[in-house]
């Protein structure tokens, strides 16, 4: 007598989509190899007959026949076991239009239910060897189910045959790199400590910590990308994670970037506005940059000193500094004062 795949999930017959997905997803996370406890052996293969009734019953071609026939006709090509009838159409191979079953492995099933994810949460680990891999078709299902455990998973050699198939990636590990204003005007080197888990020779588990080295180019922006390749954690079966750093910018007291320009913010007392004057802003590299005011300056009025913003890594060249003007006006003028101003002030 046949498997009933319904028994093994646990839904009745008329069960529906949303119940089989509700079910399959309980059942695989319990008996997964990488979270079940104790008889790994026990789990993996209950593991792969709860993989095998999901894809039956989720897939409307199978079920109909599994259904009519149960296991043995499923897996007949749609044709009745013997003793129990004549072929549904009268024509040899089952089904009109010949019905061909096969069977899934247990990790195609999971992964495409997980969307090539793992659901164990975490930017690592999980998802042990259930990832597809290269190097032949065995290789992967046999680091974690042990040696004999092959990718066609339910008896039968799965619809890959031997195709070499493409190792999947975890997803990128990202981390914010805050860098100050002066790092992305001067460049920088910033040297990042991460520890991560590799296999030694013996094939062993170990934590190791590295040292990453990160050459910050003068003028990277906010979001720049620096991506350090399957320096994640290894597991069987996937590829290590890449570790990606994104820049940050931190806040400044004095300069404010917009693009490649920077922006200055310089206190003018009003009789400087009005009569000019001359001052020195110290710039990101320290250079003091010389700044000149000759016609009055307005209160949204700006001095513009050009080519002395953030540098700029396409084209080579170097934004502008804009110097804008707080003005300070006095908080008390002399009666004396206030005649003086009127005699020698335009009237608007």
């Amino acid at each position: 007598m046949g498997k009933d795949y319904y028994k093994i999930l646990g839904v009745p017959k008329d069960a529906d989509e949303t119940a089989l997905k509700k079910a399959y997803k309980t059942l695989a996370m319990q008996y997964h190899p990488d979270r079940a406890k104790g008889d790994k052996i026990a789990a993996t293969e209950k593991f792969k007959e709860v993989s095998e009734a999901y894809d039956v019953l989720n897939d409307a071609d199978k079920r109909k026949i599994y259904d009519q026939y149960g296991e043995e006709g499923l897996k007949n090509g749609g044709m009745p076991p013997p003793g129990t009838g004549g072929m549904p159409g009268g024509m040899p191979g089952g089904m009109p239009g010949g019905f061909q079953y096969s069977s899934r492995s247990a990790e195609d099933v999971f992964a495409e239910f997980f969307g090539g994810r793992s659901p164990f949460g975490g930017g690592m680990g999980s998802m042990g060897g259930m990832g597809p891999i290269g190097g032949g078709h065995d290789q992967g299902f046999s680091n974690l189910f042990g040696p004999g455990v092959g990718m066609g998973g339910f008896g039968g050699g799965g619809p890959m045959g031997g195709m070499q198939r493409q190792m999947r990636q975890e997803p990128p590990i990202e981390h914010n790199l805050p860098c100050t204003l002066e790092e992305l005007y001067k460049g920088s080197t910033r040297k990042m400590k991460i520890s991560r888990t590799v296999h030694n020779d013996a094939g062993r588990p170990e934590r190791i910590s590295e040292i990453l080295s990160i050459d910050i180019k003068p003028g990277w922006k906010k979001g720049t990308r620096i991506t350090f390749p399957e320096k994640g954690d290894q597991h069987p079966g996937v590829k290590a994670a890449d570790v990606v750093f994104v820049v940050a910018e931190k806040p400044h007291p004095f300069f404010r970037r917009e693009g490649a320009d920077l922006f200055y913010t310089h206190r003018l007392p009003l009789v400087d506005a009005l009569c000019g004057t001359s001052f020195k802003v110290t710039h990101l590299d320290g250079r003091q940059i010389p700044v000149t005011v000759n016609d009055v300056a307005g209160p949204n009025s700006q001095k513009v000193v050009r080519g002395e913003g953030m540098p700029q890594t396409k084209s080579g060249g170097k934004g502008d500094l804009r110097i804008q003007f707080n003005i300070v006006f006095p908080k008390h003028l002399s009666d004396e004062q206030k005649v003086g101003l009127r005699k020698c002030l335009p009237s608007m």
